[in-house]
């Protein structure tokens, strides 16, 4: 019993690992991060549409952090920073397969072993599609047009998560997209 209850626990564990967000960024290593101060939003014109509720959600997380690296937002004016923004919903088939049965007998994976007959075994599997949403930020530098950085945060948006569980990722996504930032100078 006490092995079930060990084997039950690693594989939350790793479910865990499994759905874990993944985070990626990179930048321009000749950029200046210490003269960006200010920043404005862009929307991409490939960007998913979302509704306007996921879109308060978005800018209320991703403010709240870039506000914590020390940017602050503006709407008017000349902006140090343009952020582009790209929401995306893929989407991925999960497949799981449920074994009802004994082993069956034969030589084994790597063969040299041998399974006895322990009854008939059935197998089941199921399929179902997983939307993995992806936010992806490119920061601009206006003055020099260029792109300078950029982050990309899978499994952050999920149309059918609550709104408090969207909120939670939605900010998680943003913390952990933003911990490098700004990159710290090259050495010399």
């Amino acid at each position: 019993m006490k092995r079930l209850i060990q084997l039950l626990i690693s594989l939350a564990c790793l479910a865990g690992l499994v759905l874990a967000q993944d985070v990626k960024f990179q930048f321009d290593e000749k950029a200046d991060f210490s003269k960006y101060k200010t920043y404005t939003w862009q929307i991409h014109p490939k960007s998913l549409d979302v509704d306007d509720l996921t879109m308060k959600q978005l800018d209320q997380g991703f403010d709240a952090a870039l506000a914590a690296k020390g940017l602050k937002r503006t709407d008017s004016g000349n902006p140090d920073l343009v952020i582009v923004f790209q929401l995306a919903v893929n989407q991925e088939k999960e497949m799981t397969s449920y074994n009802t049965g004994g082993y069956g007998y034969g030589p084994g994976w790597h063969g040299g072993w041998y399974g006895g007959y322990a009854g008939p075994s059935m197998s089941t599997t199921t399929t179902s599609t997983i939307h993995i949403g992806t936010v992806v930020l490119d920061m601009y530098d206006t003055a020099t047009k260029q792109l300078v950085w950029r982050g990309m945060a899978s499994k952050t948006l999920d149309p059918k998560a609550k709104q408090e569980k969207r909120q939670k990722n939605i900010n998680k996504a943003a913390t952990k997209m933003l911990k490098n930032y700004p990159p710290p100078p090259k050495k010399k």
